[in-house]
């Protein structure tokens, strides 16, 4: 058995060093459309919508072929939610996972790139938080572009954009169709 044994993780332990991971920081605009969310009651109630904002997150990526890479990713996103009269903040909290497909191979210094996958946002509305449980968390999918750009052998800078596709939050009345979210990013990443 042990004959096996170590040349298998042997062979398990080059394929990864092999993969090339990235992990890196982004920050940008959050635009969204289908904003109108519901409103406080069932009739005549005040509608209620969320406001364009910007996003802060990582991503850590890993590319287990010369074209195909996988990606997971947090971001927090400020927008705001108003009311007819006012207007005040409030977070959207993201994760998800994303597939890369890149136009040139690994070792290229420009790397064009689409991707899609599914993610979770969690809407905390102003006066709770994310960490004590608050919030009301959606599912979606996204699907974007974007470019990376070695700048030395072990920095990167990124661009993204990206659509994002969620259902309404909160489960108001009136609330109807997906909120619709487009980020427009750039990063630096460190490549391991």
């Amino acid at each position: 058995m042990t004959r096996f044994l170590f040349p298998a993780l042997f062979l398990c332990a080059t394929a990864a060093f092999a993969q090339v991971a990235e992990i890196g920081v982004h920050g940008g605009v959050s635009r969204l459309s289908g904003k109108e969310i519901g409103s406080t009651a069932t009739t005549g109630g005040q509608a209620l919508a969320l406001d364009d904002g910007w996003r802060l997150g990582f991503r850590l990526t890993f590319n287990n072929s010369r074209f195909f890479g996988h990606e997971v990713m947090y971001a927090y996103n400020r927008t705001q939610l108003v009311f007819p009269d006012a207007k005040q903040g409030m977070a959207i909290h993201q994760g998800g996972y994303n597939f890369l497909v890149y136009a040139l191979p690994e070792g290229s210094p420009v790397r064009p790139f689409v991707t899609g996958g599914g993610h979770f946002s969690n809407f905390v509305p102003p006066g709770t938080s994310a960490a004590q449980g608050g919030g009301d968390n959606n599912f979606g999918f996204n699907y974007g572009g974007g470019l990376k750009v070695r700048v030395s052998s072990l920095f990167l800078i990124r661009f993204d954009v990206r659509q994002y596709q969620t259902g309404k939050p909160f489960d108001l009345p009136g609330a109807s169709g997906r909120l619709r979210q487009l980020e427009v990013s750039a990063g630096f990443s460190l490549a391991l």
